[in-house]
């Protein structure tokens, strides 16, 4: 099973099942070591790079994102 394909099985649980696995999820992380969690840090910033790069994504000043995420709140 692929990571979206779980993603998409994940959210069709109820909102505590939900809670539940991310807290699980996030707990799991306190075993990764700071070489670690620097080196995974090191490839999602590639990822995002890359994904600028292709124009696949798009990148929003500070102000913009902030404004986007206090409209999409209302």
């Amino acid at each position: 099973m692929g990571i979206e394909e779980l993603r998409n099985e994940v959210l069709k649980l109820n909102p505590e099942s939900r809670a539940y696995l991310a807290k699980e999820l996030i707990n799991s992380l306190d075993t990764i070591s700071e070489v670690e969690i620097e080196s995974l840090w090191v490839t999602e910033a590639a990822r995002r790079d890359n994904e600028l790069d292709q124009g696949t994504a798009r990148g929003y000043s500070a102000k913009e994102a902030l404004t986007r995420v206090r409209a999409s709140r209302k």
